[in-house]
């Protein structure tokens, strides 16, 4: 099952996926800088989408599925946890936003999430945001070759964990990506270390945590996307896309490769 069904790349299609992840990590930057108080989801779609084709990608989730997804990026507003389809929804000072945003390059996927503060947002939804980015980091910091992704899982869940009592949602998962968005294997954000397919050189994952301040059980909207939390509390979606290198770690969706990040958790820097 191992070599039959979970996609292995070379160093040189590594590479690839490292140009459609800096298009995304690109995308993503200017979306966060354009969020403000009174621009619409919509308009943020059509911003990444014009990002994303000037920059010689195609977008991932236009029409992916079914029902075909209608937009170019996912923005989910504050109790919207994944899967927000962008419309007229105009945005306010104190919302969070989680954009979700797919490109291909060259037949190869990146994907990468945020979450951005509108204005000044409470101080629950800013330790929420703070939570949930983290617990992403400590996740990659887990992970080694030869390892198991139940290790990054594990360090996910320990983080959000010792930070309170939030909600991790367990049923959307992170994931393998490489030829197409969704591969195996599953990422879970909650687990045992030490469980699940072995960490090996050419695997590309998709660690993203979704964490609520209240339950991490969600309903559909009627819209057969937007998944809401059944209880009205705020969401937060962070994610990027990352490999491991017999040096160490590379997010293939951070600006840097997450070169910063994971000096500061003392992880070593796969990429180049």
């Amino acid at each position: 099952m191992f070599g039959e069904r979970i996609q292995l790349k070379s160093p040189e299609q590594i590479d690839k996926m490292r140009v459609a992840g800096l298009l995304v990590g690109q995308t993503l930057e200017v979306l966060r800088s354009s969020v403000r108080a009174g621009i619409s989801t919509a308009e943020l779609d059509a911003i990444a989408e014009d990002n994303i084709r000037s920059g010689g990608g195609i977008p991932s989730f236009k029409g992916y599925s079914q029902p075909p997804f209608p937009a170019s990026i996912c923005a989910s507003v504050n109790d919207e946890v994944v899967h927000g389809v962008p419309g007229d929804r105009v945005l306010a000072d104190g919302d969070i936003i989680s954009i979700d945003c797919g490109a291909i390059v060259d037949g190869w996927h990146g994907d990468a999430a945020i979450t951005v503060a509108v204005g000044e947002v409470s101080a629950e939804a800013a330790d929420l945001m703070r939570v949930t980015e983290e617990s992403m980091w400590r996740g990659f910091a887990a992970a080694r070759l030869g390892g198991k992704v139940g290790d990054i899982s594990h360090a996910v869940e320990s983080y959000v964990r010792s930070q309170g009592d939030f909600g991790i949602l367990e049923d959307f998962t992170g994931h393998g990506i490489g030829t197409e968005m969704h591969q195996p294997p599953n990422v879970p954000n909650f687990g045992r270390a030490g469980r699940g397919p072995k960490l090996v050189r050419g695997l590309a994952l998709a660690v993203e945590p979704m964490v609520t301040t209240g339950s991490k059980h969600t309903d559909e909207l009627d819209d057969g996307w937007t998944m809401v939390t059944v209880d009205g509390s705020l969401a937060a979606h962070y994610e990027h896309t990352f490999t491991l290198t017999p040096n160490g770690a590379w997010i293939l969706t951070a600006l840097d490769g997450g070169e910063t990040r994971l000096a500061e958790l003392g992880v070593p820097f796969g990429g180049h």
